[in-house]
């Protein structure tokens, strides 16, 4: 989330807030329906039915960050709309994260023994709020002025080496303080540190240096999600495992392409929202991880989880080839242009003109010259 930040500014964030916002509240209402009726057919209670949809509502944004890259699209307006879509879902995940102990209060098996009144509930929830709202506040105010007025006297000093661990610090710090201080998630703090960084005309070299982390990152999390599947879960239930895979893929993919069709973006911007958010990922496990140690999601529940998140991982590249081939085809009804258009640029009628190519210290201080 921290290299989507650094090609994300304020202006990028505010402008996509309008399809964001209700788009990804209503894919994941949508997906947390289609899980709890998957969950009705195999005999589990309601409250578990209702974590595993949410589960499975939440897309991956290292999957996502791969695809958009590897298609340059990130600088897009489609590729603006869907990242602005996964933190509107990071965001529920974090109050998703908060209220699952009271849920687990109020309908898990050891409801009996806790007291949690319609107060108490609001209670946490306004708490949640308040916390997110002195973040948001704390990045916006403090952190826009301080972040980019570090590493920009960091970068005096001309020490490389001290610039890229000055970035890296940033990064992991301003996501670690989020968690502890205000109990955002990781994902968040570091998507607002890049973003905050963006804001400084180091955002470049910033990213370059980053891009080594960001891959080793990559690489854990495809690792890790190895390493979680139990193959058994496939012969055991093998039609939960397709149903999951289903909602995943299919589901949620087509209340994605409703959504955004219905704000008046054309069919390609609604295709590739679509196609990128059908998987799962990290929230999907750390959801279906708390819900099995707070005993309202069964074992299983979690091993489908997986399942359908490998799955629909491997087949994520196939749908964005299948996609490709559409867009491809379809050019003249879906044109580009619109989404790529670029202001307006100096006459080329210029006499006496220099281009620099490259801003950094060297080009920076010929440019001064």
């Amino acid at each position: 989330m921290f290299g989507v930040g650094l090609h994300f500014s304020l202006k990028d964030l505010m402008a996509v807030k309008a399809i964001a916002i209700p788009g990804a509240i209503g894919q994941i209402l949508v997906a947390t329906l289609l899980g709890w009726g998957l969950a009705a057919l195999m005999g589990w209670p309601v409250i578990h039915g209702v974590v595993f949809g949410f589960a499975l509502a939440t897309a991956s944004t290292v999957v996502l960050l791969r695809a958009m890259e590897e298609r340059r699209l990130l600088e897009t307006q489609r590729g603006k709309i869907a990242v602005g879509w996964l933190i509107v879902e990071d965001l529920a995940c974090v109050l998703a994260l908060v209220m699952m102990p009271v849920m687990a209060g109020v309908f898990g098996p050891d409801a009996a023994n806790e007291h949690h009144t319609i107060g108490s509930v609001l209670a946490s929830i306004g708490w949640t709020f308040v916390q997110l709202g002195l973040f948001v506040a704390v990045m916006l105010v403090v952190g826009r002025r301080v972040i980019p007025w570090i590493l920009e006297r960091i970068a005096g000093t001309g020490s490389r080496e001290l610039f890229t661990l000055s970035v890296l610090a940033i990064a992991l710090g301003v996501a670690f303080g989020s968690a502890m201080l205000f109990g955002v998630s990781f994902a968040l703090g570091a998507f607002f540190a890049g973003m905050l960084l963006n804001e400084s005309e180091l955002s470049h070299k910033a990213a370059s240096d980053s891009l080594p982390l960001r891959d080793a990152f990559a690489v854990l999390f495809f690792v890790s999600v190895g390493m979680l599947f139990n193959p058994s879960i496939l012969i055991e239930h093998p039609w939960q495992v397709l149903a999951t895979a289903g909602i995943i893929m299919f589901g949620k993919s087509a209340a994605a392409f409703f959504i955004v069709r219905a704000f008046g973006h054309p069919t390609g911007t609604a295709l590739t929202i679509s196609a990128s958010l059908a998987q799962i990922g990290e929230f999907a496990f750390i959801i279906a991880g708390l819900g099995v140690t707070l005993k309202i999601l069964p074992p299983t529940g979690q091993a489908l989880v997986l399942a359908g998140a490998l799955i629909s991982i491997m087949l994520n590249p196939l749908v964005f080839g299948l996609l490709d081939r559409w867009l491809l085809k379809h050019q003249e009804t879906t044109p580009t242009a619109v989404e790529t258009e670029l202001p307006p640029g100096p006459s080329l009628d210029l006499h006496d003109h220099a281009i620099v190519i490259g801003y950094g210290r060297v080009g920076s201080a010929l440019a001064q010259v």
